[in-house]
């Protein structure tokens, strides 16, 4: 299910600016500056805590960004700020649910902008609650399209577009959590697991045609996803420094960047565990989680 709304535009940078409703894959405000280099940026969860840290550092003279997101709010604040540093920006009020929407807008928008790079960074999490013995049905049905098959579908329509361009760059979110059989989040790490393996499959067939995917595997990052979270969250680094180590990973074509350091310690040690230990262990974590906002 999409939820749509437009965009209340009350903003205006400086220079000339026009604004272009469009009512089709989410409501879409277009702000008009002037550059001399043309390059275009594609940013889903462009209002969670790393989406609006990679859209600040990107915003620059010559270069069009497109922010996806769902609150509307945020995004007119996030435009304002881009545009102030010299952007071009393009914002889409989005639910990434519908995903059939979601690629219809996709492919207007790189018909309108044709895009370098593609950050797919929106994502959902869930934790079962203490006394259930499940997750909610109707949660992991939302959690999964769009963590793992609206990414994938947004990567494939992007890379199918690049390739006939003669290449671009495509970053996929996921999280330490693939690396395990989270009992408790059982949605969450499996959707992705299903990611990470989609991008080193994906990056197979889509690299000989100079279509590079970095998968970007973060632990606990400061932003409100994670500030949800009832418990410790260790080697925990801020919004600002996970978006500066993701964009250089990005700029050195990583095929995977996990940070930080110590879960890559981490991913190496849990492979010597024998799988009963390794599943006692997991069964063994407690978690809780608030509930979610919308960004």
């Amino acid at each position: 299910m999409s939820h749509r709304c437009s965009i209340n535009c009350a903003f205006k940078p400086k220079g000339d600016a026009s604004f272009r409703p469009n009512g089709k894959g989410g409501s879409v405000n277009q702000v008009h500056t002037k550059h001399s280099e043309l390059r275009s940026i594609l940013i889903t969860g462009a209002t969670g805590g790393i989406g609006i840290e990679l859209a600040r550092r990107y915003a620059r003279p010559g270069r069009t960004l497109i922010l996806w997101g769902r609150n509307a709010e945020r995004l007119q604040r996030l435009a304002t700020l881009c545009c102030a540093r010299g952007a071009a920006v393009v914002t889409r009020q989005i639910d990434l649910v519908d995903g059939k929407a979601a690629l219809a807008a996709l492919r207007e928008d790189d018909t309108k902008h044709p895009l370098d790079l593609v950050v797919l960074g929106a994502g959902l999490s869930d934790i079962q609650p203490a006394g259930q013995l499940t997750e909610d049905p109707e949660k992991v049905l939302d959690l999964c399209l769009v963590n793992f098959t609206i990414p994938a579908t947004l990567a494939t329509a992007a890379a199918e577009r690049m390739i006939a361009r003669g290449g671009g760059k495509i970053a996929l979110i996921g999280s330490v959590a693939g690396f395990y059989e989270l009992p408790f989040a059982a949605s969450y790490s499996s959707s992705k697991a299903g990611l990470a393996q989609f991008a080193e499959a994906a990056n197979l067939g889509w690299s000989r045609h100079n279509v590079r995917i970095t998968l970007i595997v973060p632990g606990f990052v400061d932003t409100p996803m994670s500030q949800r979270l009832e418990g410790e969250r260790p080697f925990l680094v801020s919004a600002g420094s996970a978006a500066r180590r993701i964009m250089r990973a990005i700029k050195m074509g990583k095929k995977e960047y996990i940070f930080p350091w110590q879960f890559r310690v981490l991913r190496v040690v849990e492979r010597l565990v024998p799988h009963f230990l390794r599943a006692r262990i997991l069964l063994s974590l407690k978690a809780g989680q608030k509930p979610a906002k919308n960004s």
